[in-house]
Protein backbone atom coordinates (compact mmCIF):
# COMPACT_ATOMS: atom_id res chain seq x y z
CA UNK A 1 0.00 0.00 0.00
CA UNK A 2 1.30 3.42 -0.89
CA UNK A 3 2.52 5.70 1.88
CA UNK A 4 -0.07 8.30 0.85
CA UNK A 5 -2.90 5.82 1.26
CA UNK A 6 -1.65 4.50 4.60
CA UNK A 7 -1.60 8.08 5.89
CA UNK A 8 -5.24 8.64 4.87
CA UNK A 9 -7.00 5.34 5.57
CA UNK A 10 -10.51 6.72 6.06
CA UNK A 11 -12.70 6.57 2.98
CA UNK A 12 -15.64 8.88 3.70
CA UNK A 13 -18.14 10.37 1.26
CA UNK A 14 -16.10 9.37 -1.77
CA UNK A 15 -12.80 10.86 -0.58
CA UNK A 16 -9.76 9.76 1.40
CA UNK A 17 -9.27 11.44 4.77
CA UNK A 18 -6.70 11.35 7.56
CA UNK A 19 -8.10 10.90 11.09
CA UNK A 20 -8.18 13.80 13.50
CA UNK A 21 -5.68 12.20 15.89
CA UNK A 22 -2.16 10.80 15.57
CA UNK A 23 -2.83 7.33 17.03
CA UNK A 24 -1.12 4.68 14.94
CA UNK A 25 -1.89 0.98 14.58
CA UNK A 26 1.02 -1.18 13.34
CA UNK A 27 0.37 -3.86 10.73
CA UNK A 28 2.80 -6.78 10.88
CA UNK A 29 3.83 -9.57 8.53
CA UNK A 30 3.02 -12.86 10.33
CA UNK A 31 5.82 -14.58 8.42
CA UNK A 32 8.53 -12.45 10.01
CA UNK A 33 6.79 -10.62 12.84
CA UNK A 34 8.06 -7.29 11.48
CA UNK A 35 5.96 -4.18 10.98
CA UNK A 36 5.22 -3.57 7.29
CA UNK A 37 2.91 -0.58 7.59
CA UNK A 38 0.62 1.24 9.95
CA UNK A 39 -2.76 2.91 9.79
CA UNK A 40 -4.13 5.64 12.03
CA UNK A 41 -7.21 4.98 14.13
CA UNK A 42 -10.49 6.76 13.47
CA UNK A 43 -12.01 9.02 16.10
CA UNK A 44 -15.64 9.23 17.20
CA UNK A 45 -16.00 12.30 15.01
CA UNK A 46 -14.58 10.38 12.04
CA UNK A 47 -17.10 7.58 12.55
CA UNK A 48 -19.93 10.09 12.75
CA UNK A 49 -18.77 11.75 9.52
CA UNK A 50 -18.88 8.37 7.81
CA UNK A 51 -22.33 7.43 9.10
CA UNK A 52 -23.72 10.86 8.24
CA UNK A 53 -22.30 10.56 4.73
CA UNK A 54 -23.94 7.15 4.37
CA UNK A 55 -27.23 8.55 5.68
CA UNK A 56 -27.18 11.48 3.26
CA UNK A 57 -26.43 9.23 0.27
CA UNK A 58 -28.97 6.51 1.06
CA UNK A 59 -32.27 7.95 -0.24
CA UNK A 60 -30.90 8.70 -3.70
CA UNK A 61 -29.08 5.36 -3.81
CA UNK A 62 -32.31 3.54 -2.97
CA UNK A 63 -34.21 5.43 -5.68
CA UNK A 64 -31.63 4.48 -8.31
CA UNK A 65 -32.89 1.58 -10.46
CA UNK A 66 -31.79 -1.71 -8.95
CA UNK A 67 -30.12 -2.79 -12.19
CA UNK A 68 -27.87 0.28 -12.06
CA UNK A 69 -26.83 -0.69 -8.53
CA UNK A 70 -26.17 -4.21 -9.74
CA UNK A 71 -24.11 -2.98 -12.68
CA UNK A 72 -21.78 -1.07 -10.35
CA UNK A 73 -21.27 -4.14 -8.16
CA UNK A 74 -20.54 -6.19 -11.27
CA UNK A 75 -17.83 -3.67 -12.12
CA UNK A 76 -16.30 -4.28 -8.70
CA UNK A 77 -16.41 -8.04 -9.35
CA UNK A 78 -14.48 -7.48 -12.59
CA UNK A 79 -11.90 -5.37 -10.76
CA UNK A 80 -11.37 -8.07 -8.13
CA UNK A 81 -10.59 -10.55 -10.88
CA UNK A 82 -8.39 -8.10 -12.81
CA UNK A 83 -6.35 -7.23 -9.70
CA UNK A 84 -6.41 -10.66 -8.05
CA UNK A 85 -2.65 -11.19 -8.08
CA UNK A 86 -1.48 -7.92 -6.47
CA UNK A 87 -4.35 -8.02 -3.97
CA UNK A 88 -3.39 -11.59 -3.06
CA UNK A 89 0.21 -10.54 -2.54
CA UNK A 90 -0.86 -7.83 -0.08
CA UNK A 91 -3.16 -10.29 1.66
CA UNK A 92 -0.34 -12.81 2.11
CA UNK A 93 1.87 -10.10 3.59
CA UNK A 94 -0.59 -8.92 6.23
CA UNK A 95 -2.49 -12.12 7.02
CA UNK A 96 -0.05 -14.97 6.41
CA UNK A 97 -2.26 -17.31 4.40
CA UNK A 98 -0.57 -19.14 1.55
CA UNK A 99 -0.60 -17.46 -1.84
CA UNK A 100 -3.01 -19.93 -3.47
CA UNK A 101 -5.50 -19.52 -0.61
CA UNK A 102 -5.12 -15.73 -0.78
CA UNK A 103 -5.73 -15.66 -4.53
CA UNK A 104 -8.67 -18.03 -4.08
CA UNK A 105 -10.13 -15.63 -1.52
CA UNK A 106 -9.89 -12.69 -3.91
CA UNK A 107 -11.54 -14.65 -6.72
CA UNK A 108 -14.19 -15.95 -4.29
CA UNK A 109 -14.90 -12.34 -3.36
CA UNK A 110 -15.45 -11.59 -7.04
CA UNK A 111 -17.84 -14.53 -7.21
CA UNK A 112 -19.73 -13.22 -4.17
CA UNK A 113 -20.01 -9.75 -5.71
CA UNK A 114 -21.23 -11.10 -9.02
CA UNK A 115 -23.75 -13.46 -7.42
CA UNK A 116 -25.17 -10.77 -5.13
CA UNK A 117 -25.31 -8.25 -7.99
CA UNK A 118 -27.74 -10.58 -9.78
CA UNK A 119 -30.31 -9.95 -7.07
CA UNK A 120 -30.82 -6.52 -8.61
CA UNK A 121 -33.81 -7.94 -10.52
CA UNK A 122 -34.71 -10.85 -8.26
CA UNK A 123 -35.85 -9.18 -5.05
CA UNK A 124 -39.60 -9.81 -4.99
CA UNK A 125 -42.42 -8.69 -2.77
CA UNK A 126 -45.92 -10.15 -2.53
CA UNK A 127 -49.44 -9.16 -3.40
CA UNK A 128 -52.06 -10.65 -1.08
CA UNK A 129 -55.85 -10.30 -1.00
CA UNK A 130 -57.34 -7.58 1.13
CA UNK A 131 -59.91 -8.09 3.86
CA UNK A 132 -62.19 -5.34 2.59
CA UNK A 133 -64.04 -4.92 -0.72
CA UNK A 134 -61.86 -3.49 -3.50
CA UNK A 135 -58.67 -3.81 -1.48
CA UNK A 136 -55.29 -5.41 -2.17
CA UNK A 137 -52.15 -5.50 -0.05
CA UNK A 138 -48.61 -5.13 -1.36
CA UNK A 139 -45.71 -6.42 0.74
CA UNK A 140 -42.60 -4.58 -0.41
CA UNK A 141 -38.93 -5.30 0.28
CA UNK A 142 -37.24 -2.09 1.43
CA UNK A 143 -33.64 -1.44 2.59
CA UNK A 144 -32.88 -0.73 6.24
CA UNK A 145 -30.86 2.37 5.45
CA UNK A 146 -27.30 2.59 6.80
CA UNK A 147 -25.48 -0.73 7.31
CA UNK A 148 -22.41 -0.98 9.54
CA UNK A 149 -20.07 -3.92 8.90
CA UNK A 150 -17.37 -5.29 11.21
CA UNK A 151 -14.86 -7.39 9.24
CA UNK A 152 -12.63 -10.17 10.69
CA UNK A 153 -8.94 -10.66 10.06
CA UNK A 154 -9.01 -14.26 8.82
CA UNK A 155 -10.83 -13.68 5.50
CA UNK A 156 -10.82 -9.90 5.26
CA UNK A 157 -11.63 -9.41 1.58
CA UNK A 158 -14.24 -12.11 1.02
CA UNK A 159 -16.15 -11.07 4.14
CA UNK A 160 -15.82 -7.38 3.24
CA UNK A 161 -17.48 -8.08 -0.12
CA UNK A 162 -19.90 -10.54 1.49
CA UNK A 163 -21.32 -7.63 3.47
CA UNK A 164 -21.25 -4.62 1.18
CA UNK A 165 -22.41 -6.34 -2.04
CA UNK A 166 -25.82 -7.54 -0.79
CA UNK A 167 -26.27 -4.39 1.30
CA UNK A 168 -25.68 -2.12 -1.69
CA UNK A 169 -27.70 -4.08 -4.23
CA UNK A 170 -30.74 -3.92 -1.94
CA UNK A 171 -30.49 -0.13 -1.62
CA UNK A 172 -28.59 0.32 1.64
CA UNK A 173 -25.45 2.41 2.09
CA UNK A 174 -22.51 1.16 4.18
CA UNK A 175 -19.79 1.99 6.67
CA UNK A 176 -17.33 -0.84 7.18
CA UNK A 177 -14.41 -1.37 9.53
CA UNK A 178 -11.69 -3.86 8.59
CA UNK A 179 -9.77 -5.64 11.34
CA UNK A 180 -6.85 -3.66 12.71
CA UNK A 181 -4.68 -6.74 12.00
CA UNK A 182 -5.49 -6.84 8.28
CA UNK A 183 -6.64 -3.47 6.90
CA UNK A 184 -4.22 -3.14 3.99
CA UNK A 185 -5.82 -5.31 1.30
CA UNK A 186 -9.21 -3.75 2.01
CA UNK A 187 -7.83 -0.23 1.62
CA UNK A 188 -6.05 -1.26 -1.57
CA UNK A 189 -9.31 -2.63 -3.00
CA UNK A 190 -11.27 0.48 -2.01
CA UNK A 191 -8.62 2.65 -3.66
CA UNK A 192 -9.07 0.68 -6.89
CA UNK A 193 -12.85 1.01 -6.66
CA UNK A 194 -12.56 4.75 -5.96
CA UNK A 195 -10.44 5.26 -9.08
CA UNK A 196 -12.28 2.98 -11.48
CA UNK A 197 -15.96 2.74 -10.46
CA UNK A 198 -18.42 5.62 -10.55
CA UNK A 199 -19.83 4.76 -7.14
CA UNK A 200 -21.77 7.71 -5.68
CA UNK A 201 -20.08 9.40 -2.70
CA UNK A 202 -21.26 8.13 0.66
CA UNK A 203 -22.48 4.73 -0.57
CA UNK A 204 -19.34 2.89 0.56
CA UNK A 205 -17.37 4.26 3.53
CA UNK A 206 -14.42 2.65 5.34
CA UNK A 207 -12.95 3.53 8.74
CA UNK A 208 -9.94 1.89 10.36
CA UNK A 209 -9.21 1.24 14.01
CA UNK A 210 -9.53 -1.21 16.87
CA UNK A 211 -12.35 -2.36 19.09
CA UNK A 212 -13.22 1.13 20.32
CA UNK A 213 -13.84 2.27 16.74
CA UNK A 214 -16.03 -0.77 16.13
CA UNK A 215 -18.00 -0.13 19.32
CA UNK A 216 -18.49 3.49 18.33
CA UNK A 217 -19.74 2.47 14.90
CA UNK A 218 -22.18 -0.10 16.29
CA UNK A 219 -23.67 2.35 18.80
CA UNK A 220 -23.91 5.28 16.36
CA UNK A 221 -27.53 6.41 16.14
CA UNK A 222 -27.26 6.84 12.34
CA UNK A 223 -26.74 3.08 11.90
CA UNK A 224 -29.84 1.02 11.14
CA UNK A 225 -28.33 -2.46 10.75
CA UNK A 226 -25.11 -4.05 12.04
CA UNK A 227 -23.50 -7.09 10.42
CA UNK A 228 -20.44 -8.57 12.11
CA UNK A 229 -18.20 -11.61 11.67
CA UNK A 230 -15.96 -12.49 14.61
CA UNK A 231 -15.85 -14.20 17.98
CA UNK A 232 -18.74 -14.90 20.33
CA UNK A 233 -17.81 -12.45 23.08
CA UNK A 234 -17.46 -9.57 20.63
CA UNK A 235 -20.80 -10.53 19.10
CA UNK A 236 -22.49 -10.37 22.49
CA UNK A 237 -20.91 -6.98 23.15
CA UNK A 238 -22.24 -5.73 19.82
CA UNK A 239 -25.75 -6.85 20.71
CA UNK A 240 -25.51 -4.98 24.00
CA UNK A 241 -24.24 -1.83 22.28
CA UNK A 242 -26.96 -2.01 19.64
CA UNK A 243 -29.73 -2.51 22.18
CA UNK A 244 -30.19 1.15 23.14
CA UNK A 245 -31.45 2.05 19.66
CA UNK A 246 -32.88 -1.42 18.93
CA UNK A 247 -30.53 -1.59 15.94
CA UNK A 248 -30.97 -4.78 13.92
CA UNK A 249 -28.00 -7.13 14.26
CA UNK A 250 -26.63 -10.03 12.20
CA UNK A 251 -23.75 -12.03 13.66
CA UNK A 252 -21.55 -14.77 12.22
CA UNK A 253 -19.58 -16.00 15.20
CA UNK A 254 -17.29 -18.86 16.25
CA UNK A 255 -17.62 -22.55 15.61
CA UNK A 256 -16.56 -25.92 16.95
CA UNK A 257 -17.25 -28.01 13.89
CA UNK A 258 -17.51 -31.77 14.47
CA UNK A 259 -16.62 -34.35 11.84
CA UNK A 260 -18.31 -37.74 12.24
CA UNK A 261 -16.46 -40.63 10.58
CA UNK A 262 -18.82 -43.61 10.46
CA UNK A 263 -17.82 -47.26 10.40
CA UNK A 264 -18.57 -47.49 6.66
CA UNK A 265 -16.83 -44.24 5.72
CA UNK A 266 -14.34 -43.94 2.90
CA UNK A 267 -11.44 -43.35 5.27
CA UNK A 268 -9.13 -41.93 2.64
CA UNK A 269 -11.77 -39.40 1.58
CA UNK A 270 -12.45 -38.45 5.19
CA UNK A 271 -8.77 -37.92 5.92
CA UNK A 272 -8.25 -35.81 2.81
CA UNK A 273 -11.17 -33.51 3.61
CA UNK A 274 -10.53 -33.19 7.33
CA UNK A 275 -6.84 -32.38 6.84
CA UNK A 276 -7.72 -29.69 4.30
CA UNK A 277 -10.44 -28.27 6.53
CA UNK A 278 -8.36 -28.27 9.70
CA UNK A 279 -5.28 -26.65 8.18
CA UNK A 280 -6.55 -24.13 5.63
CA UNK A 281 -5.40 -20.66 6.68
CA UNK A 282 -3.41 -22.35 9.48
CA UNK A 283 -6.67 -23.53 11.04
CA UNK A 284 -7.97 -19.99 11.36
CA UNK A 285 -11.47 -20.43 9.98
CA UNK A 286 -14.73 -20.72 11.90
CA UNK A 287 -15.90 -23.55 9.63
CA UNK A 288 -12.77 -25.70 10.16
CA UNK A 289 -13.16 -29.22 11.54
CA UNK A 290 -12.35 -28.75 15.23
CA UNK A 291 -13.11 -32.22 16.63
CA UNK A 292 -13.24 -35.63 14.99
CA UNK A 293 -15.57 -38.39 16.19
CA UNK A 294 -14.42 -41.72 14.73
CA UNK A 295 -16.23 -45.03 15.02
CA UNK A 296 -14.19 -47.61 16.90
CA UNK A 297 -14.31 -50.00 13.92
CA UNK A 298 -12.19 -47.62 11.82
CA UNK A 299 -10.45 -45.63 14.55
CA UNK A 300 -7.02 -47.20 14.07
CA UNK A 301 -7.14 -46.98 10.28
CA UNK A 302 -8.33 -43.39 10.31
CA UNK A 303 -5.93 -42.24 12.99
CA UNK A 304 -2.95 -43.80 11.24
CA UNK A 305 -3.75 -42.18 7.90
CA UNK A 306 -4.70 -38.88 9.53
CA UNK A 307 -1.44 -38.60 11.46
CA UNK A 308 0.57 -39.51 8.37
CA UNK A 309 -1.21 -36.88 6.27
CA UNK A 310 -0.86 -34.12 8.87
CA UNK A 311 2.78 -35.00 9.45
CA UNK A 312 3.49 -34.75 5.71
CA UNK A 313 2.24 -31.18 5.34
CA UNK A 314 4.80 -28.63 4.21
CA UNK A 315 5.03 -25.55 6.42
CA UNK A 316 6.74 -22.61 4.80
CA UNK A 317 6.84 -19.00 3.74
CA UNK A 318 3.31 -18.41 2.40
CA UNK A 319 4.70 -16.55 -0.62
CA UNK A 320 6.20 -19.88 -1.75
CA UNK A 321 2.73 -21.45 -1.52
CA UNK A 322 3.38 -24.38 0.86
CA UNK A 323 0.59 -26.38 2.47
CA UNK A 324 0.41 -24.08 5.49
CA UNK A 325 1.81 -20.74 6.59
CA UNK A 326 2.04 -19.02 9.99
CA UNK A 327 -0.69 -17.91 12.34
CA UNK A 328 -1.70 -14.28 12.08
CA UNK A 329 -0.15 -12.98 15.31
CA UNK A 330 1.85 -13.87 18.38
CA UNK A 331 -1.35 -13.69 20.40
CA UNK A 332 -3.14 -16.24 18.22
CA UNK A 333 -0.11 -18.52 18.31
CA UNK A 334 -0.05 -18.40 22.10
CA UNK A 335 -3.76 -19.30 22.25
CA UNK A 336 -3.12 -22.35 20.08
CA UNK A 337 -0.14 -23.47 22.14
CA UNK A 338 -2.11 -22.95 25.35
CA UNK A 339 -4.90 -25.17 24.01
CA UNK A 340 -2.39 -27.93 23.22
CA UNK A 341 -0.78 -27.66 26.66
CA UNK A 342 -4.17 -27.75 28.33
CA UNK A 343 -5.17 -30.89 26.41
CA UNK A 344 -1.96 -32.64 27.43
CA UNK A 345 -2.51 -31.69 31.08
CA UNK A 346 -6.01 -33.20 30.86
CA UNK A 347 -4.66 -36.49 29.51
CA UNK A 348 -4.53 -36.17 25.74
CA UNK A 349 -1.65 -37.69 23.79
CA UNK A 350 0.15 -35.80 21.02
CA UNK A 351 0.20 -38.10 17.98
CA UNK A 352 1.98 -35.57 15.79
CA UNK A 353 2.93 -31.90 16.09
CA UNK A 354 2.22 -30.14 19.34
CA UNK A 355 5.15 -27.76 19.24
CA UNK A 356 6.32 -24.58 17.59
CA UNK A 357 8.14 -25.39 14.37
CA UNK A 358 11.66 -26.52 15.31
CA UNK A 359 13.28 -24.99 12.24
CA UNK A 360 10.93 -22.21 11.12
CA UNK A 361 11.05 -21.14 7.47
CA UNK A 362 11.72 -17.58 8.61
CA UNK A 363 12.73 -16.10 11.93
CA UNK A 364 10.26 -14.04 13.91
CA UNK A 365 7.13 -15.62 12.41
CA UNK A 366 4.25 -17.25 14.26
CA UNK A 367 4.75 -20.91 13.44
CA UNK A 368 3.04 -23.98 14.86
CA UNK A 369 3.00 -27.59 13.75
CA UNK A 370 -0.23 -29.24 12.55
CA UNK A 371 -1.27 -31.25 15.61
CA UNK A 372 -3.29 -34.43 16.13
CA UNK A 373 -4.38 -35.35 19.65
CA UNK A 374 -5.34 -38.87 20.70
CA UNK A 375 -6.77 -40.31 23.93
CA UNK A 376 -9.25 -37.45 23.96
CA UNK A 377 -12.58 -37.54 25.76
CA UNK A 378 -15.68 -35.38 25.52
CA UNK A 379 -15.00 -33.56 28.79
CA UNK A 380 -11.71 -32.01 27.70
CA UNK A 381 -11.53 -28.28 27.01
CA UNK A 382 -9.98 -28.89 23.59
CA UNK A 383 -13.26 -30.57 22.59
CA UNK A 384 -15.56 -27.85 23.89
CA UNK A 385 -13.65 -24.57 23.37
CA UNK A 386 -12.83 -23.09 19.98
CA UNK A 387 -9.19 -23.50 18.92
CA UNK A 388 -8.27 -21.14 16.10
CA UNK A 389 -5.25 -23.12 14.97
CA UNK A 390 -4.36 -26.44 13.26
CA UNK A 391 -5.18 -28.72 16.21
CA UNK A 392 -7.40 -31.79 15.71
CA UNK A 393 -8.57 -33.87 18.71
CA UNK A 394 -9.73 -37.39 17.80
CA UNK A 395 -12.47 -38.94 19.95
CA UNK A 396 -13.42 -42.61 19.60
CA UNK A 397 -17.14 -43.43 19.58
CA UNK A 398 -19.05 -46.73 19.53
CA UNK A 399 -22.14 -45.69 17.60
CA UNK A 400 -23.63 -43.04 15.36
CA UNK A 401 -26.00 -42.02 18.15
CA UNK A 402 -23.07 -41.39 20.48
CA UNK A 403 -21.27 -39.35 17.82
CA UNK A 404 -24.33 -37.18 17.19
CA UNK A 405 -24.91 -36.69 20.93
CA UNK A 406 -21.27 -35.65 21.39
CA UNK A 407 -21.39 -33.35 18.35
CA UNK A 408 -24.51 -31.60 19.65
CA UNK A 409 -23.01 -31.22 23.13
CA UNK A 410 -21.69 -27.74 22.32
CA UNK A 411 -22.66 -24.11 22.68
CA UNK A 412 -21.69 -23.65 19.03
CA UNK A 413 -23.68 -24.62 15.96
CA UNK A 414 -22.06 -23.43 12.73
CA UNK A 415 -20.54 -26.13 10.48
CA UNK A 416 -20.55 -29.92 10.76
CA UNK A 417 -19.27 -32.81 8.66
CA UNK A 418 -20.35 -36.42 8.08
CA UNK A 419 -18.50 -39.21 6.31
CA UNK A 420 -20.46 -42.36 5.48
CA UNK A 421 -21.33 -44.52 2.48
CA UNK A 422 -24.90 -44.96 3.71
CA UNK A 423 -27.38 -42.51 2.22
CA UNK A 424 -29.87 -43.29 4.98
CA UNK A 425 -27.33 -42.65 7.74
CA UNK A 426 -26.06 -39.48 6.07
CA UNK A 427 -29.52 -37.98 5.84
CA UNK A 428 -30.49 -39.03 9.36
CA UNK A 429 -27.29 -37.62 10.88
CA UNK A 430 -27.68 -34.37 8.94
CA UNK A 431 -31.25 -34.13 10.24
CA UNK A 432 -30.18 -34.75 13.83
CA UNK A 433 -27.17 -32.39 13.96
CA UNK A 434 -27.95 -29.04 15.59
CA UNK A 435 -25.83 -26.99 13.20
CA UNK A 436 -26.62 -24.38 10.58
CA UNK A 437 -24.81 -26.30 7.85
CA UNK A 438 -23.73 -29.91 7.33
CA UNK A 439 -21.32 -31.21 4.70
CA UNK A 440 -21.71 -34.86 3.68
CA UNK A 441 -18.58 -36.57 2.30
CA UNK A 442 -16.95 -33.26 1.45
CA UNK A 443 -16.39 -29.67 2.49
CA UNK A 444 -16.72 -26.14 1.20
CA UNK A 445 -19.72 -23.87 0.67
CA UNK A 446 -21.28 -22.04 -2.28
CA UNK A 447 -22.55 -18.51 -2.78
CA UNK A 448 -26.06 -19.74 -3.58
CA UNK A 449 -26.29 -21.75 -0.36
CA UNK A 450 -26.77 -20.25 3.08
CA UNK A 451 -24.11 -19.89 5.75
CA UNK A 452 -25.67 -19.52 9.18
CA UNK A 453 -24.79 -20.38 12.75
CA UNK A 454 -27.16 -21.77 15.35
CA UNK A 455 -26.89 -21.40 19.11
CA UNK A 456 -23.94 -19.17 20.05
CA UNK A 457 -22.52 -19.33 16.53
CA UNK A 458 -24.65 -16.41 15.51
CA UNK A 459 -27.85 -15.22 13.89
CA UNK A 460 -28.83 -13.64 10.61
CA UNK A 461 -26.84 -15.72 8.13
CA UNK A 462 -24.89 -14.96 4.96
CA UNK A 463 -24.99 -15.97 1.27
CA UNK A 464 -27.72 -17.03 -1.09
CA UNK A 465 -31.27 -15.77 -1.29
CA UNK A 466 -31.64 -15.44 2.45
CA UNK A 467 -28.30 -13.66 2.78
CA UNK A 468 -29.51 -11.02 0.31
CA UNK A 469 -32.99 -10.67 1.79
CA UNK A 470 -31.65 -10.12 5.30
CA UNK A 471 -30.65 -6.61 4.22
CA UNK A 472 -34.31 -5.82 3.54
CA UNK A 473 -37.37 -5.23 5.70
CA UNK A 474 -41.01 -5.70 4.74
CA UNK A 475 -43.32 -2.75 4.25
CA UNK A 476 -47.08 -3.31 3.84
CA UNK A 477 -49.02 -1.03 1.50
CA UNK A 478 -52.84 -1.28 1.57
CA UNK A 479 -54.55 -0.26 -1.69
CA UNK A 480 -58.21 0.69 -1.42
CA UNK A 481 -60.17 1.26 -4.63
CA UNK A 482 -63.52 2.58 -3.32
Amino acid sequence: MSQELSDTPLYIDGEWHAPANDDSIPVSDPTTGTEVDSVPSATTDDVRRATEAARAAQPEWERRPAKERGDLIREIADLLEDHAEPLAETLVTEQGKTYSVAEYEIRAAADIARYMSEWDRRIEGDVVPGSEPRQSINLLRKPYGVVAGIIPWNFPISVFVRKFAPALVTGNTTVLKPSELTPLTTLELVDIVDREVDLPPGVLNVVTGGGAVGAGLVSDSEVDYVTMTGNVETGKAIMRNAADDLTRVSLELGGKAPAIVCADADVELAVENIVASRTINAGQACTCVERVYVHSDVRDEFQSQFVEAMDALEIGDPRDDPDMGPQVSAGELEKTQEAIRGAIEQGATVLTGGESVAEPPTSGGHWVEPTVLGDVNQEMDVVSEEVFGPVAPVVEVDSVDQAVAYANDSRYGLSSYVFTESYRDAMQIAEDLDFGETFINGSGGAQQGHHIGWNESGLGGEDGKHGALKYTQIKSVYHNFQ
